[in-house]
């Protein structure tokens, strides 16, 4: 019986997020510039592939608003002119280039790429991404048309051809919205883009609305996905866009499978998702798919109608298969302006403004960072704009190693807790002649010099006769750092000034008894922990040594 309600379940699962995933899939691969049916293509094997191989459950794998973006920005480069035949060999080679390089990502076990991109830095490059599509949307909202450049130029162009708007093609775009955005607010559950791209081909139907200047999108062929054969010799064109269509293809599907996991279900296993999805690319790349990761609203739509495993992903994939095999006719009947509200509607959601402002009450430098990789996305496109995003991530986190804190500590009065100075805590404990400072984080070359620069003035201000250091914080201490901490102890021993050590993790202790620096403390001035550390000053103090 479990069983039978487990499969149940699932089935259900999978037929309710086909309604959902069919109709975004075709919308998004408008986004990328591809006919609709590549979209249907991408719900098909990857989907499959990934629900053969992968660990999280309910996670559904098509394309989503991110990569399909990523997709067409190279699609237009490697194929300007838009000749149809190239498009689809050039997506086949990039789809290929992407799962090739998340299997050999998986092969390395790099699964921990999935945090590369900071939490900041990914809310800014959402955005910006969202803002591009909305405004790539807008022409097919309007039915008008021009040539693309970038961000600045569209918009430019979308004002000045505003007087040629298509008046019945914009009231079908609005409507569009408005539908979609009135049942994903009141009736969440069901599957408002099924619904809206129904009514539309219908209303087609009844109302010949092709007669009244609304493009459809006309004839797509039925039946099975074609084997499609990439181009290597493309290859070299297409890699440096390939890698950072894969850093995001596998930050999305590690940031949906954790999102939607259960506590009673496996362990994420970041290594099994890069191979699950990389060789789902891999056989996409023969069937016609574009690059395909974890999409945040199909699994959402799986989670919430009861899926219980991979085979609600498999009913999905099915029910992609079928609507190729028999709904082709209808599908060509869907108007453009339809799927572009249906794109708006679904990107809009990237752009999400109480994230910058969470973001900026609790950390303005972070918010920085998101303001940096949106404007990234805007001004240099949204290839580059992930190098930019790269960027300004290493560049917070070379910050944040090279500059860690260093802490003068004060004891809680009748404790044995340790803290630093604050007006909160007048009555702290502190000692004449005794310097309590606690660095934290890693100590190596990047960060040694500035932690010298920040110890020597508290030294000059304390007078203290010792110095003790807590490396109860510290996990590592490179060579650099050692020698540094040496230097030191030398320079301040010559000033009258000692140094001692205290709570030292085996690694660190290990380090300092290898060198030098080992023999002159000895086990006198190595100790366990802070209070060890005064009550020896203490005494020796009492002592008049």
């Amino acid at each position: 019986m479990i069983r039978q309600a487990t499969a149940r379940a699932d089935i259900l699962a999978g037929l309710t997020a086909a309604a959902v995933v069919a109709p975004k899939a075709m919308a998004y691969a408008t986004i990328a510039g591809l006919p609709v049916q590549i979209g249907l293509y991408t719900a098909i094997v990857p989907m499959a592939v990934y629900a053969a191989l992968g660990t999280s459950r309910p996670l559904s794998v098509s394309t989503t608003t991110t990569i399909a973006i990523l997709t067409g920005t190279q699609l237009a480069l490697v194929v300007p002119d838009g000749n149809p035949a190239a498009l689809l060999t050039a997506t086949a080679t990039l789809t290929l280039l992407v799962g090739a390089l998340l299997a050999l990502a998986a092969l390395f076990r790099l699964g921990f790429v999935a945090n590369f991109i900071s939490e900041p830095v990914l809310v800014g490059f959402k955005a910006g991404i969202g803002l591009v599509i909305v405004i790539d949307q807008i022409p097919k909202l309007l039915g008008v048309h021009f040539p693309k450049g970038n961000f600045l130029q569209n918009l430019q162009s979308i004002v000045q051809h505003v007087p040629e708007t298509s008046v019945p093609t914009l009231v079908v775009g609005v409507l569009t919205i408005l539908a979609l955005s009135t049942l994903e607010w009141f009736r969440p559950r069901w599957p408002a883009p099924l619904i809206v791209i129904g009514a539309a081909i219908a209303a087609v139907v009844m109302f010949s609305l092709q007669d009244r200047g609304i493009e459809l999108v006309g004839a797509i062929p039925a039946g099975l996905p074609p084997l499609t054969l990439p181009d290597l010799g493309l290859a070299k064109e297409m890699w440096a866009a390939a890698l950072g269509i894969s850093l995001m293809s596998f930050a999305e599907t590690a940031a949906v499978g954790r999102a939607f996991i259960r506590s009673d279900e496996p362990t994420l296993r970041p290594n099994r998702e890069l191979l699950a999805t990389g060789l789902g690319n891999l056989a996409g790349a023969f069937t016609g798919s574009m690059p395909a990761g974890g999409g945040m609203s199909q699994t959402a739509v799986n989670r919430m109608t009861g899926a219980q495993s991979h085979v609600a992903s498999l009913v999905t994939a099915m029910m992609a298969l079928l609507t190729m095999l028999l709904l082709s006719p209808f599908i060509g009947l869907m108007p453009h302006a339809v799927l572009a509200g249906t794109v708006i509607v679904y990107s809009i959601g990237l752009i999400k403004p109480g994230d910058f402002l969470g973001i900026l009450r609790i950390r303005r430098t972070e918010f920085m960072w998101a303001l940096a990789a949106f404007l990234g996305v805007i001004t240099l496109g949204t290839l580059r704009g992930i190098l930019v995003a790269i960027v300004v991530s290493l560049v917070a986190l070379g910050q944040q190693v090279a500059d860690p804190p260093v802490h003068v500590l004060g004891r809680k009065r009748g404790t044995n807790v340790f803290r630093p100075p604050s007006t909160d805590n007048p009555d702290d404990e502190s000692f004449a002649g005794l310097l309590l400072l606690r660095p934290e984080g890693r100590l190596f070359f990047l960060n040694a010099e500035r932690i010298g620069e920040k110890i020597r003035p508290l030294i000059a201000a304390a007078h203290p006769t010792v110095v003790v250091f807590d490396l109860s914080r510290v996990f590592d201490l490179e060579y650099s750092a050692l020698k540094m901490l040496i230097e030191a102890e030398k320079r301040q021993r010559e000033a009258g000034i000692t140094l001692w050590l205290v709570g030292l993790n085996p690694q660190v202790y290990a380090v300092i008894q290898r060198s030098p620096l080992g023999a002159v403390l000895g086990t006198e001035r190595m100790m366990f922990d802070l209070e060890i550390a005064i009550d020896k000053f203490q005494k020796r103090r009492e002592g008049g040594a």
